[in-house]
């Protein structure tokens, strides 16, 4: 049987690996809510209050799961971390209560008028609501990525007794890895709220929806994917260089280095052999590496060798790195050319829809993958320098993880299966609704430059047909 510490690692990475699937969608999804929120108070335009309503039921649906899925983390900080809040409750106590202070409040508060106000207060404070939830969907990234960060990256505090206290929690904040892990994750949400959207609409089509609402959806979606790609190719760049500088080792496990050289070659693809400490059927492009991590050809980087019994396992991470990078190329050509398509008033092809329902979920894919860089990146450390892995786990009997897991497991299988079903029946049954329901129909009171640029009434057949 595995021991503790294995079973303990395997559940919590199942638990966050469910879990972050679901802030990953609502985080972005809440802010494409408020902008089609916003266009209906601007236009008036039913259309734009049929894609609200139809998201925001899905928005509900996963915000509810990944609540739900949030609570059985903190029970794991007692359960199988107990050394963790033991040595750094100090710090990470006061950063997860702030989230339930700002964030969750917001979020709840708010998300009822959101999703049952529309007919029971005004246009403008049911949109301010829907706004308030899009900030409190973000600030929780803020407070979960600020501790996150802090134990990649920690500063600001002192060690008393094996205990960390804060002494500057503006350092501890915004400690040197958080700007890039936030930004990076906050446009990781964006793409994946992106192609969810841009999937279910692609999927509406192909089943004959022929109103308004799933192209214009799909049009939005695809114009944001196409921006935020290449910004996420950035912040991976910029995100990649802090790593190099504050840990080292996690750049060579993800690029493969064993050795500390210099003009070091980007590996398209190798099997590591961490026994041996070499690579095999490695495909490279000479230099590369060098280049892209320190902007130099002959760039020096240092190797896994340097940090031998100190650096993580390396094939998950080398291989994680490639799933993510792989999936960001492969959205970048997805969004671009089928938003090409479009602006060359040109219907996308059955096939290029058909690509596009298949990656629905890529995000989750490329998150997941990232994470994975992320977390297995730190190993064997919990947190960098103060507490590993092994220090902080549980001594309970194995198999009382192990049952543990499997009932995580076992839910988590029924929760996905569940939740896939709905959205595409969801899908399905929207092809079906084409009548125009009297809140759609309420056009508010626009600014006379505003009414005069619409070309037609709300009222019309072609707004009806939505």
């Amino acid at each position: 049987m595995l021991e503790t510490l294995m079973l303990s690692r395997i559940q919590f990475a199942a638990n966050i690996s469910f879990h972050i699937l679901f802030p990953a969608i609502t985080i972005a999804l809440s802010w494409f809510l408020f902008f089609f929120k916003l266009r209906f108070d601007q236009t008036g335009e039913p259309v734009w209050m049929r894609a609200y309503r139809f998201w925001v039921k899905i928005f509900a649906l996963t915000f509810a799961i990944g609540v739900v899925t949030g609570i059985t983390m903190s029970f794991q900080f007692g359960t199988n971390w107990p050394k963790f809040m033991e040595t750094v409750g100090n710090i990470a106590g006061p950063l997860l209560g702030y989230e339930v202070l700002t964030a969750f409040f917001l979020e709840a508060g708010f998300l009822g008028v959101m999703l049952f106000g529309i007919k029971r207060v005004s246009a403008r404070v049911h949109t301010l609501s829907t706004l308030i939830v899009a900030i409190g969907t973000t600030l929780s990234a803020f407070w979960i990525l600020a501790l996150n960060s802090w134990m990649h990256t920690p500063q600001g505090h002192e060690m008393r007794d094996g205990v960390a206290f804060p002494v500057d929690w503006l350092a501890i904040i915004f400690n040197p890895s958080f700007p890039y892990r936030l930004s990076h994750m906050v446009i990781a949400s964006g793409l994946t709220a992106a192609f969810l959207i841009a999937g279910i609409s692609a999927y509406r089509l192909l089943k004959g929806d022929d109103k308004q609402a799933p192209k214009l959806t799909l049009k939005i979606a695809l114009t944001v994917a196409m921006v935020l790609t290449p910004v996420q190719i950035f912040l991976g760049d910029l995100h990649g260089l802090n790593t190099l500088e504050h840990q080292p080792q996690k750049i060579a496990a993800m690029e493969g280095i064993w050795h500390t050289e210099k003009g070091v070659p980007l590996l398209l693809f190798a099997i590591p052999d961490e026994e041996k400490r070499t690579n095999h059927f490695e495909i490279a492009i000479p230099k590369m590496a060098s280049f892209i991590l320190t902007h130099d050809f002959d760039g020096e980087i240092k190797g896994l060798n340097e940090f031998e019994g100190n650096h993580p396992p390396v094939a998950p991470v080398f291989f994680a790195f490639r799933i993510m990078v792989g999936i960001g190329m492969l959205m970048l050509t997805i969004s671009w050319f089928s938003r090409i398509q479009l602006w060359r008033d040109k219907p996308l092809p059955t096939w290029l829809l058909r690509v596009l329902v298949a990656m629905s979920f890529s995000g989750w894919v490329a998150t997941l993958a990232g994470w994975y860089v992320t977390e297995i990146g730190r190993q064997p450390w919990l947190v960098t320098g103060i507490l590993t892995v092994k220090d902080a786990a549980t001594t309970i009997a194995s198999g009382n993880v192990a049952l543990s897991l499997a009932m995580y497991l076992t839910l988590y299988a029924v929760l996905m299966t569940a939740y896939l079903h709905t959205l595409f029946t969801m899908a399905r049954r929207a092809v079906e609704i084409e009548e125009i329901t009297d809140d759609e129909r309420v056009k508010p009171v626009l600014h006379p430059a505003i009414a005069h640029s619409t070309n037609q009434s709300p009222n019309t057949k072609e707004n009806d047909n939505v």
